[in-house]
């Protein structure tokens, strides 16, 4: 399996949106250089009111640019970075993957998927009413969480739009993804 990196993003600041990059700098055991939530220890300000020693296991957030059409169909316009997402991919199927696969990005980069992202309502203040297009439930009512997910790096590297994205997955018995 394979995919390509479609955009990167990253913010100094906390807010909802990042800006589109020509390349970003991941970080081995931190994250994005120069992202609001790079670090050792989580920064997600709901986590860190929380418990601020926790590991951070949200270094990386991607997503995969297949959502962006699902959710345009629904007459939503949602592009690269809108959802706070660092990387997002195209030819993945993200979600489907197991904890611990390595996406090797561009020619150096290495990030260990931990999880999904959790999305909130701050989804809904972006766009009213994508929030309930990002989360949902299947037939049997379980939760579906589309909106990505988390990852550390574990080798760092550049990383840029049209990169190619290689993924190996950990030793059976895979584990599906659950949100961190």
């Amino acid at each position: 399996m394979s995919g390509i990196v479609t955009a990167v993003s990253r913010n100094e600041t906390y807010t909802f949106t990042k800006p589109n990059r020509d390349s970003v700098t991941l970080l081995a055991g931190l994250g994005v250089e120069g992202d609001v939530h790079s670090g050792v220890t989580v920064k997600h300000r709901s986590r860190v009111a929380k418990d601020p020693t926790q590991p951070n296991l949200r270094q990386v957030h991607l997503i995969h640019e297949e959502l962006f059409d699902e959710v345009r169909a629904k007459g939503f316009e949602v592009a690269p970075g809108e959802l706070g997402e660092n990387i997002t991919t195209r030819g993945i199927d993200l979600l489907a993957l197991p904890t611990g696969t390595l996406l090797h990005l561009g020619a150096e980069a290495v990030v260990e998927i931990t999880g999904l992202r959790n999305p909130c309502y701050q989804i809904d203040n972006y766009q009213d009413g994508l929030l309930k297009e990002v989360v949902g439930r299947d037939e049997a009512g379980h939760i579906v969480r589309k909106a990505g997910i988390m990852g550390i790096v574990t080798r760092g590297g550049a990383v840029g739009p049209g990169d190619p994205i290689e993924i190996v997955l950990p030793a059976e018995p895979h584990r599906p993804l659950d949100r961190v």
